[in-house]
């Protein structure tokens, strides 16, 4: 992956900073970003080497003119794309849908869904064939969760989303991954299950390796659908 340019999204912790490291390693070059400064620049701090390239830029991918200020400042530095990670994303506390606000439904899908779109929006026109795009869903996103209505209602949405760009990127040769971790430990669980049993689950780097290994097949080759599970299951 040396001279390769990725953008990953929601990067500065769970399965996004994970990927970013795995990425990191392979020497990507990276433009990470997320909502805080101040955590893009320790994380940018962390994966600085002389092989690799960095520009991290905060970026709140619910908003159109943060998306268009990002993509200004990634094209000063690149002038290309290679990989795209939709990885940001936010859940909520269980609440059933009688109980669920519209607002924070608004919040939710405007980010797992409409930032996913926005972002690839802005990214294709610096993609060439042989790019790839991996977009991180959870596996809920062909599953159903009382007390989650938004979040499941986004990955659903963000499936569909997944599988119909991957129809329309098949002539131009780029290849559309759907990610869909079950059970990983992350912060995420802190929202709707925070005495979740976090030994059970899948670590982050083990998502970040599979989701590298499917960048790293031969160009003619591809995985659609990724997903990894706990050995016990969905917990």
């Amino acid at each position: 992956m040396q001279n390769q340019n990725a953008v990953v999204t929601g990067a500065t912790r769970g399965i996004g900073l994970a990927i970013a490291r795995a990425l990191a390693a392979e020497g990507c070059n990276l433009i990470l970003t997320a909502r805080h400064q101040s955590a893009l620049r320790r994380i940018s701090r962390e994966l600085a080497s002389a092989k690799t390239k960095i520009l991290a830029h905060p970026c709140d991918v619910r908003d159109p003119q943060s998306i268009d200020d990002l993509f200004r400042a990634l094209r000063k530095q690149f002038k290309h794309l290679d990989i795209l990670i939709n990885n940001a994303g936010i859940a909520h506390v269980n609440l059933t849908v009688d109980k669920l606000s519209s607002a924070l439904w608004k919040d939710v899908i405007d980010t797992n869904l409409t930032g996913t779109f926005l972002i690839t929006q802005a990214a294709l026109p610096m993609m060439k064939p042989g790019g790839t795009i991996v977009n991180n869903l959870s596996i809920v996103a062909n599953r159903a969760v009382a007390g989650s209505a938004a979040y499941v209602a986004s990955k659903h949405g963000a499936l569909g989303f997944t599988n119909t760009l991957r129809e329309e990127l098949r002539p131009k040769g780029i290849r559309v991954i759907a990610l869909m971790p079950g059970a990983t430990d992350t912060d995420i669980w802190n929202s709707f299950w925070p005495q979740a049993p976090r030994k059970k689950m899948v670590s982050p780097a083990t998502i970040a390796t599979a989701a590298v290994n499917a960048i790293l097949l031969p160009p003619n080759t591809t995985v659609e659908t990724l997903e990894i599970l706990p050995t016990v299951g969905l917990l």
